[in-house]
């Protein structure tokens, strides 16, 4: 992006929010850069723009005086984006997605096999992460969107798109397999598996919620290779509703006593910031 534009956003910004750090935040910049590039405007135009103050800050006369002409560059700016991609036409593009694993396998395969139909063209990069990772990953601009659950950072754009429940497994033998839900305080007693990342975060969230200490025995990245212990007998786990639907392995999985789910969207640094592409991308989300 041309350096003046980055210089005009980050004043515009500053007079919304009213404070250096608030626009930092929203524009995925430092405070101190935020506030060298309302300077080096000050500096370029020999005006005084921002009058700062101990609990933000405040156009100056003349900032205010000139604040409508530089909103009205960026919006023109960012309606020049959206002119260039259409004059495109789609016709090449890339669409960089991060996810976690059961994201992957659930979802993906079907949107991007619908979206090529219309974009045959369009490329993809696929980044496999936990959820703190796919949320700075976005924020950073390093991906254009990503699948995770909420509550996400308050500058992004979501869609919604399951809820998702986590449920107890356990191998066909197990002496609760028969009952309609699974107590959590029966983990007390039992061999544990939990996921290292990801879902297993909200798993812990849960124990710590209760008190409950499994006692945990098995910790790795695959939701696959608990499924295969769990077939063997090695232990119970809990995992979402959304990869058992996939699950190759003889197991049972139960609704838990007190029923525990997590909300998953699609999040995105908002539609203003989106390419072409990914706007049209969203469009083919399967919506709940």
């Amino acid at each position: 992006m041309d350096p003046n534009i980055l210089k005009y956003r980050a004043f515009a910004k500053a007079v919304e929010l009213g404070s250096f750090t608030k626009a930092a935040e929203e524009l995925h910049y430092s405070q101190s850069g935020v506030s060298r590039m309302v300077a080096d405007l000050e500096a370029d135009w020999q005006v005084s723009l921002l009058e700062r103050r101990k609990g933000g800050v405040l156009p100056t006369p003349d900032g205010a005086k000139i604040l409508p002409y530089v909103k009205s560059l960026c919006e023109e700016f960012e309606k020049l984006g959206v002119a260039v991609d259409e004059l495109q036409g789609l016709h090449s593009g890339m669409i960089r997605i991060a996810t976690f694993s059961s994201g992957a396998s659930q979802w993906l395969p079907n949107i991007i096999k619908d979206f090529q139909r219309a974009y045959p063209n369009i490329a993809y990069e696929v980044m496999l992460g936990d959820y703190t990772e796919i949320e700075q990953w976005i924020l950073d601009g390093r991906v254009d969107c990503g699948f995770i659950p909420l509550p996400v950072h308050p500058s992004l754009e979501t869609v919604f798109l399951e809820r998702d429940q986590m449920m107890a497994v356990l191998p066909l033998d197990h002496p609760l397999a028969s009952r309609e839900t699974f107590p959590l305080e029966a983990l007390d007693d039992e061999p544990f598996m939990i996921l290292e990342k990801g879902a297993g975060a909200e798993v812990e969230a849960i124990f710590k919620e209760r008190g409950i200490k499994p006692r945990v025995n098995f910790t790795t990245w695959d939701d696959y290779a608990i499924m295969a212990m769990v077939e063997k007998g090695l232990g119970i786990s809990i995992l979402t509703e959304m990869i058992m639907r996939r699950c190759p392995y003889k197991v049972v999985a139960k609704s838990l006593e007190q029923p525990v789910y997590r909300d998953i969207v699609l999040a995105f640094r908002g539609k203003e910031r989106s390419s072409l592409a990914l706007q049209r991308f969203i469009e083919y989300l399967p919506r709940r």
